[in-house]
């Protein structure tokens, strides 16, 4: 496993982004309201607010704790020696979520500063793009104990792992379709309940597979 140090000289442009991040919310923060939005509802409404600081740098914060977590895993995680196997689809990851929360940073900013007006649909496109970006490489996921869909049953079993994994995938994807979908046909549906279908339904196979191996 290659050393912490070339692993951040890989990582160049994500440390940019997360600078990137800092930067932006100092330069705004002379601008923005003693409170800001923090938090959206299931249908990308505004139902949370903060301090002037926290949305200034609380996101690039997040975003930094986040890397360093990415960064660390792979050293401490009982079966290190599988993440050799999905190295490539592990950096895509550490971009991807970075890059959503750099981009929910931006908006958060603008919507702040009274730069552009919030609009329920900005939310649910970038949450239905992570789940959908998530979902196209979810099968490449070796067998770990933190990246992935971890029950009991997967980490029990590499089979269960795998299986469970393949069925996920292209159900992520299509939950991230429906949804972007059903926003720009102007259909009101709770995000909420396409996420819950997503998460329980590979759940419920992974114990119904481990059951079928065990019978095996």
């Amino acid at each position: 496993m290659q050393k912490i140090s070339d692993t951040l000289k890989k990582d160049w442009l994500i440390l940019i982004l997360i600078i990137f991040g800092f930067a932006l919310g100092a330069y705004f923060y002379p601008s923005l309201p003693d409170t800001v939005p923090t938090h959206w509802n299931s249908s990308g409404e505004v139902d949370g607010y903060g301090s002037k600081l926290f949305g200034a740098f609380g996101l690039p914060a997040i975003s930094l704790g986040l890397y360093v977590m990415f960064l660390v895993i792979p050293y401490i995680d009982p079966k290190r020696q599988n993440y050799a196997g999905f190295k490539s689809t592990y950096q895509f990851m550490k971009y991807l979520i970075i890059m959503f929360f750099v981009g929910i940073e931006v908006m958060t900013l603008l919507i702040a500063s009274g730069v552009i007006v919030n609009k329920p649909i900005f939310t649910q496109i970038m949450v239905s793009l992570l789940f959908i970006l998530i979902g196209n490489v979810m099968g490449r996921f070796k067998h770990n104990y933190f990246v992935g869909i971890r029950t009991p049953w997967t980490l029990a079993n590499e089979e269960v792992w795998r299986k469970t994994h393949r069925l996920a995938a292209p159900l992520w994807v299509f939950g991230g379709i429906i949804n972007i979908l059903l926003v720009f046909m102007g259909i009101n549906f709770n995000f909420v309940i396409i996420v819950g279908i997503i998460a329980i339904v590979p759940i419920v196979y992974s114990y119904i597979a481990y059951q079928q191996v065990l019978k095996e």
